[in-house]
């Protein structure tokens, strides 16, 4: 089957006799594509004329049009406190309107049982099966995608993916060879990439890398490349918090470009320790040596050479993902503008951009195409903070000339969030900002601005499937404790009663204070042997608990068996939405409507007592 299409002002216009939504691929592209079946072509002869959001933004609904889209002038918001804006209404009743009456529950359960046949028989991939996946979005405050008006996204780790054994690795090694000429030892150490996970905490005074949970309580801790046991973890900490707000002492890894700079520094400790280092490099404690590892790293990204390899042979460095450009396509198209915002300089974002877009493309499009306003050398975060002068890049060269006001299409380099969303006429809420930096990224374009905020962390995809491996070991972990729970508490009990006994008062009970004082201790006995017994088996799973994912920190996203990781706390409180890659929201439509899950509390076991006492839910 041909079908021919031709590039119309940066749109598709078909040439053939089938139109595929928006999107009109060429037979060579290595796009996966999606064609409708032949059979079914019969259930799409009613065209839907959908107007676009960006170009419809101000006018009325006109009437003669099947479906119109909400505008910003005659938005709502809903019972979830979103914005009504890029909703789809209804404007002509339809037919078979009839077939809709009865009891909305019944009828809305028929209604998606007939939508999620249409779907199977037009071989569209189920909408729910991409929420419980490793490929998911995930969603900590509800979003509705359809009233953002402009998404804008970081490049390195977020549109272009590493290989962070190689990218890292790299930047390891050009940071060795630095140290190695300032006098630092270092022959004979490498990279270990297992060495240190996102979302550690550098404590910068003692020389430690720490995983604290959500209240700021370190759970492990390394010194150097050691692992410390949990009394000295207890001894060290027990009596202090990780303040992130103190950067004199706490560095947070809060990005993969962390990796070689942690595992750099922490080798290094070793050898301070061991008395290896110079005594002419001066009175070296942790908080300078991290300063040195800090300037080495730093020098190899300034001087060019790393960047440099990167740009002769990015194959090596760079991850294809061919569902990412279709992704922005569907968005694009959509009516969303999109922006491309980094730190990287013009020369390397160029490079990277057009070997991980262009390839993936259909016809002569590239990826500039995809962008309203590409923004290189940020200078993130004071982007979202300050005003910085812009300029714009008007040569393939690099070369730049002041300008005042970004236009749609232009390629600029330094400037302010403030100018982009004056020159968009967009603010706030109605733009999306997707990162892989917690910092950089996305708290402060949330606190200083207010934009909706998602964050890419590659790790998820690992973490989510060591997860699901785990099922079994945590479901017996768990039920172990649970154990220990009821005897502990039926132990308790007893003990209480032995006490009071003791002090020559009554026990809990009349039975309880005449009970013969050899089948109490009998039956303290046993139950002191049960949990000393389940101690044993419940400890080394305990330990074991996470290794599918770091056989040192365990989990991404949790510090300890039921806490949250500190990490996970700063995700939720700063992203709105958080995926292991932008390509992700392929399998969501660009109308996609986030809603946030419900946030289970201590009490919330008010419940099961109810159920389990019989009680109705409306009791006083």
């Amino acid at each position: 089957m041909a079908v021919a299409y031709e590039n119309v002002s940066l749109g598709w216009r078909r040439r053939g006799s089938m139109e595929i939504g928006n999107f009109r691929p060429r037979q060579s592209s290595s796009v996966i594509l999606r064609y409708f079946p032949t059979a079914t072509r019969t259930a799409m002869n009613m065209r839907m004329r959908c107007r676009s959001a960006a170009t419809e933004e101000e006018e009325a609904p006109a009437s003669t049009e099947i479906f119109s889209v909400t505008p910003s002038s005659m938005a709502d918001f809903d019972y979830l406190g979103q914005s009504t804006k890029g909703d789809l209404n209804l404007n002509l009743a339809i037919t078979g309107e009839a077939g809709l009456e009865g009891p909305i529950e019944d009828v809305a359960k028929m209604e998606a049982q007939e939508a999620e046949r249409l779907l199977n028989h037009l071989g569209i991939p189920d909408p729910f099966s991409a929420r419980h996946s490793p490929s998911g979005i995930f969603c900590s405050r509800t979003l509705n995608l359809r009233s953002i008006s402009a998404i804008g996204y970081d490049m390195d780790y977020t549109l272009v993916q590493y290989n962070v054994v190689a990218w890292e690795g790299r930047a390891y090694d050009y940071c060795m060879d630095n140290l190695r000429n300032m006098g630092f030892p270092v022959d004979g150490l490498s990279f270990d990439p297992e060495l240190v996970i996102r979302g550690l905490v550098i404590d910068k005074e003692k020389g430690n890398l720490v995983k604290a949970d959500r209240f700021g309580y370190v759970k492990r801790a390394m010194h150097g490349t050691r692992m410390l046991s949990t009394q000295k973890v207890s001894e060290i900490y027990g009596r202090e918090l990780v303040d992130l707000r103190k950067e004199g002492r706490w560095e947070f890894l809060n990005t993969l470009f962390s990796v070689s700079e942690a595992v750099a520094f922490m080798q290094m400790v070793d050898r301070l320790d061991e008395g290896a280092i110079a005594a002419d490099l001066g009175p070296l404690d942790y908080k300078g040596l991290y300063k040195a590892v800090g300037k080495a790293l730093f020098r190899a990204h300034v001087e060019g050479q790393l960047k440099s390899e990167i740009m002769s042979k990015p194959e090596l460095f760079v991850e294809p993902d061919p569902e990412l450009p279709l992704a922005l396509l569907d968005q694009k198209e959509a009516g969303k503008r999109l922006l491309l915002i980094t730190n990287s300089d013009y020369h390397y974002t160029e490079k990277m951009m057009q070997h991980s877009f262009n390839r993936f493309l259909p016809n002569d499009m590239s990826w500039r195409d995809l962008f309203d306003m590409v923004i290189v050398s940020a200078r993130k975060p004071e982007f979202f903070q300050l005003s910085h002068p812009m300029y714009e890049v008007v040569t393939g060269e690099g070369l730049m000339r002041p300008c005042f006001k970004a236009q749609t299409g232009g390629l600029y380099s330094g400037g302010s969030a403030q100018m982009v969303e004056n020159s968009l006429g967009v603010h706030g809420d109605e733009i999306l900002y997707v990162g892989d930096h917690i910092y950089t990224d996305v708290s402060q374009s949330k606190v200083h601005l207010r934009w909706r905020t998602a964050l890419v962390c590659r790790e998820l995809e690992e973490e989510y499937s060591a997860l699901i491996r785990s099922r079994g070991h945590r479901a017996a972990l768990i039920e172990l404790i649970n154990q220990k729970e009821v005897v502990g508490d039926l132990f308790n009990q007893l003990r209480l009663a032995l006490q009071r006994r003791s002090k020559g008062r009554p026990a809990q009970t009349l039975a309880a204070t005449h009970m013969e004082d050899k089948e109490l201790n009998e039956s303290i006995q046993k139950l002191l042997i049960v949990m000393q017994r389940l101690d044993h088996k419940i400890v080394p799973l305990m330990e074991s608990d996470g290794e599918l994912f770091n056989r040192r920190w365990g989990f991404l996203s949790r510090a300890g068996l039921w806490d949250k990781s500190h990490l996970m706390r700063q995700i939720e409180k700063y992203a709105d939405i958080y995926t292991s890659r932008v390509s992700n929201f392929l399998h969501y439509t660009p109308f996609m409507y986030f809603r946030a899950q419900e946030q289970s509390l201590a009490h919330d076991s008010y419940s099961f007592h109810n159920q389990k006492n019989g009680e109705s839910d409306d009791m006083p």
